[in-house]
């Protein structure tokens, strides 16, 4: 896909991007975007320990123990849900009017118009699951606004008091985000947004006042979760100037990573690696924004200490992916819990080095029975996100496909559907079960038939070559 691609594309669905390499948490600077060189992010290894050398010795991840419990063929086994990219936002910040309706039909899918039953919805389920951990890995609210912050952390301590401990980490939309907005009637207002300093202070019991480490240069912790595994929480978030979209980690913070590493190692520790952007290319279309810049390095440190997997988001599109066809780090990418389906993912893993990653929907039909809700949409939400989603997708295909001359209506109408319906699956992590019935289908000839109707006919072929499975479970050993 080539640079005009990835440019309107980021434009679409993401926003700006950048290169620019992250600063200490609460640097304050001008808005000049300065850009970082690749000798920056250069890792540097000890000569006599390498990561290549550490590679070779044989890897125990998980600990054992002197005796197994009855009637469990493993020692110990914990379950986390993760859920991601909630975009939560303050109810006193839309009266739902006009402006804001636009932005939820026209924008990216999420169902921000009813974020906070969803979010409500979700915290509920997690109470009964009863997992060991909840982890939120970032995009936390919509656009940063300090009182969606606020808000939301509010709710988290419904979690906390259940026994279940919270863990967060930021996302590029949570801290120095100039885009947070109020919506009132016609008009979009700037809401106040929130520094790395007030991050921390909202989310403090979330993960940071009971962290054993923290990185100087970020807002990066160190969970221990038992005497046999630990988060590593990381933040890959760039925000010293303002929040910009891509992802990259300061080469302090790669020293601080190797540090840890090296201590769970020396403590028989399981390390579960979990940051907002992801670890492996995980859509060509996406790279250079939803990437880790430099992320190779990261990559050969994980599989260096022999860490199995990474828990990341921010891509929206439920994806998974090993480094190496059939060895190396599994990456699990958990879709937007605001976007249909609204599904959050759940992980077991075990002291034998085992794991499974699956993903569930948000029953919002039942929570809103049990709370005694009016609202047609929420009592039959099966029903309606799917038709959401859709029409959202629609309009995107629609208002870019219009600007081009030589096309009909009709011939609009079709190719925006079938758009519709093809990116609905991708971001389901199901495109594989329509791949065939796409390409049989006259309509998909109308988007690939002279290769000129813009970035979204290589982004409508890229959806097909990727289909190649259900992206949402995997199991490893």
């Amino acid at each position: 896909m080539g640079k005009v691609l990835g440019a309107l594309l980021c434009i679409l669905l993401l926003g700006a991007c950048s290169k620019e390499a992250k600063a200490p948490a609460g640097t304050n600077g001008t808005d000049q975007e300065t850009e970082a060189t690749s000798t920056e992010l250069e890792i540097k290894l000890p000569e006599e320990e390498t990561v290549e050398s550490k590679s070779q010795e044989p890897i125990e991840p998980f600990p054992e123990e002197e005796t197994e419990p009855e009637g469990s063929e493993y020692k110990w086994e914990k379950k986390a849900i993760i859920g991601t990219d909630i975009h939560y936002l303050s109810r006193d910040l839309t009266d739902g009017g006009s402006r804001f309706q636009y932005m939820v039909e026209h924008g990216d899918g999420k169902v921000v118009s009813y974020v906070e039953q969803i979010t409500d919805a979700f915290l509920e389920e997690v109470i009964q699951e009863k997992p060991d951990m909840l982890i939120l890995s970032g995009d936390l609210t919509l656009d940063g606004e300090k009182k969606s912050h606020e808000e939301l952390a509010g709710k988290l301590y419904r979690v906390e008091e259940a026994g279940i401990p919270v863990l967060v980490i930021p996302g590029n939309h949570d801290i120095n985000n100039r885009h947070a907005a109020q919506y009132q009637g016609e008009e979009r207002f700037p809401a106040e947004f929130t520094t790395p300093e007030e991050f921390r202070e909202i989310y403090k019991d979330f993960g940071y006042d009971e962290a054993v480490s923290e990185d100087q240069a970020s807002l990066s912790y160190v969970y221990e979760v038992d005497d046999y595994n630990c988060l590593l929480m990381l933040d890959t978030c760039q925000y010293r100037q303002k929040a910009l979209v891509g992802g990259a980690i300061m080469t302090s913070t790669y020293e601080w990573i190797e540090a840890e590493l090296e201590n769970a190692w020396d403590n028989g520790m399981n390390v579960i690696p979990v940051a907002h952007h992801n670890l492996l290319d995980e859509s060509e279309i996406y790279v250079e924004d939803c990437t880790i810049e430099h992320g190779e390095q990261l990559v050969e440190i994980l599989e260096g200490w022999g860490v199995p997997f990474f828990l990341s988001g921010h891509l929206h599109v439920q994806h998974t992916k090993r480094s190496e066809e059939d060895r190396g780090i599994w990456e699990m990418v958990t879709s937007s819990l605001s976007t249909p389906a609204c599904q959050y993912g759940n992980l077991v893993y075990r002291d034998d080095g085992s794991f499974s990653y699956w993903t569930q929907s948000v029953d919002v039909e039942g929570w809103a029975r049990e709370h005694n809700r009016t609202e047609e949409d929420l009592l039959e939400f099966n029903k309606f996100k799917e038709p959401f989603l859709r029409k959202v997708f629609y309009n995107q295909s629609y208002d870019k496909l219009q600007i081009i001359s030589g096309l009909t209506r009709e011939q609009l109408d079709r190719m925006s559907e079938l758009y519709s319906e093809l990116n609905y699956h991708y971001y389901q992590g199901t495109a594989y079960r329509i791949r065939e019935k796409t390409l049989e289908d006259p309509d998909y000839q109308l988007w690939i038939g002279d290769g000129s109707f813009t970035v979204l006919t290589d982004y409508v072929e890229y959806i097909i070559s990727d289909a190649k499975r259900d992206y949402n479970q995997v199991s490893g050993d």
